[in-house]
């Protein structure tokens, strides 16, 4: 099997795992509870509390834990928006391709009387720091912008937003849950106020994330109960995940360096072979992009059927996010780079990490052209194309 999904889930290190292991062995305790089991399960929650804020240049006291991005997302957001009622605020800004936990939690609040403004992202899929200046109200209560997009890989200029975010005293929050562990993250330095992230996409467990708060942005709780996590998350900490994500987390940014340089290289050499199809295109941009991320359309097929065939193969891979792989609708992040519906239906993304290999790139890069023929020679849409009859897109 050759895995190359990696964006929508990664392999659990060994780190991880042994980490998890001793913990479920020795500290299962109740962190809550005061007597010496319990007390030693704190110790480990607060320990891995220490190591992860110090991943992404963050002070512990600052570091929540979720059961993923989508909750840090929500959480980040609602906690925001009701900041900024408390203050006559109610303008959020974002983009029009961020994931859909942004997106419709932007949606609900937009219901309840916020205006949301969602800035267009090009055919390179990013946002400059100037549209955003020129977007800031005196009414924006909040800027959520991703730090690299999940589908087509682009990395978003998150420093320069936050400085433009910090200067017009606007909270900014951004949804970093593919770029930890693969991109450099300092939240002091990126004037990054809220923070997402999941640990499974760097090799950490499922179910387990983080919210950094910034000191002084007030929390909402989404979940009412316990005073776990200083009353703004209740229920008990899952400790045994919590020390894993930190296991994970510390092991890929101490490899940050190598990692991308291994990955970048496979990424660029199969971006390299699969531009020689006829009337394909990469999607995203095509040098500021995650390490591992390939993201193609292929005129005159369908995306579902080339990931049928591709895991006849053995290949695993998506046509776009994970999070909606039972829509039939196109992705809205390809529409919102300017891909026609019709193209947008023929996407590839092949999301690759530091175990893959130059022969298994090889593999998909025989497997992908010939799997495009196959389905294209099926197709009356294509030999229209071909005939002259219809034009071609791409």
């Amino acid at each position: 099997m050759i895995y190359a999904d990696n964006a929508a889930t990664t392999k659990m290190s060994g780190a991880a795992m042994n980490a998890m292991l001793n913990c479920m062995e020795e500290t299962w305790g109740n962190p809550s509870s005061l007597y010496g089991l319990g007390q030693r399960a704190k110790e480990a929650l607060e320990d891995a509390r220490e190591r992860i804020a110090a991943c992404i240049g963050a002070s512990p006291k600052e570091i929540t834990f979720t059961s993923g991005g989508s909750e840090a997302d929500n959480q980040a957001i609602c906690s925001a928006a009701a900041l900024g009622a408390r203050n006559r605020k109610r303008h959020i800004i974002s983009t029009t391709f961020e994931h859909h936990a942004v997106l419709h939690t932007l949606k609900k609040l937009e219901g309840e009387g916020f205006e949301v403004e969602l800035l267009p992202v090009g055919e390179l899929g990013t946002v400059t720091a100037r549209q955003v200046a020129e977007a800031v109200r005196e009414d924006t209560a909040l800027v959520t912008i991703m730090y690299a997009n999940n589908e087509i890989g682009s990395i978003l200029p998150i420093a320069e937003i936050g400085a433009v975010c910090r200067k017009q005293g606007v909270p900014f929050h951004t949804d970093a849950v593919q770029a930890a562990g693969h991109l450099p993250i300092d939240v002091k330095a990126q004037n990054i106020d809220l923070l997402s992230l999941s640990a499974h996409k760097f090799h950490g467990p499922k179910g387990i994330g983080v919210l950094c708060a910034r000191q002084g942005i007030p929390l909402s709780s989404l979940i009412e109960g316990g005073a776990q996590e200083r009353g703004k998350r209740a229920g008990t900490e899952n400790v045994p995940a919590i020390v894993g994500m930190a296991a994970a987390l510390e092991e890929a940014c101490a490899r940050l360096e190598e990692n991308t340089a291994k990955v970048s290289a496979l990424r660029d050499r199969l971006i390299a072979g699969l531009s020689q199809i006829p009337h394909a295109a990469l999607n995203g941009d095509p040098v500021n992009r995650l390490p591992g991320n390939v993201n193609f359309c292929f005129e005159g097929i369908e995306g579902e059927s080339l990931l049928l065939l591709l895991d006849d193969q053995g290949i695993c891979a998506s046509s776009g996010s994970a999070c909606t792989s039972g829509s039939l609708d196109p992705s809205h992040v390809l529409l919102s780079i300017g891909r026609p519906h019709e193209v947008a239906h023929g996407s590839l993304r092949l999301s690759l990490c530091e175990e893959n290999t130059e022969v298994e790139v090889d593999t998909i890069l025989k497997a992908v052209p010939e799997i495009v023929g196959y389905l294209r020679n099926m197709s009356p849409l294509w030999k229209d194309k071909v005939s002259g009859k219809k034009k071609f897109i791409l």
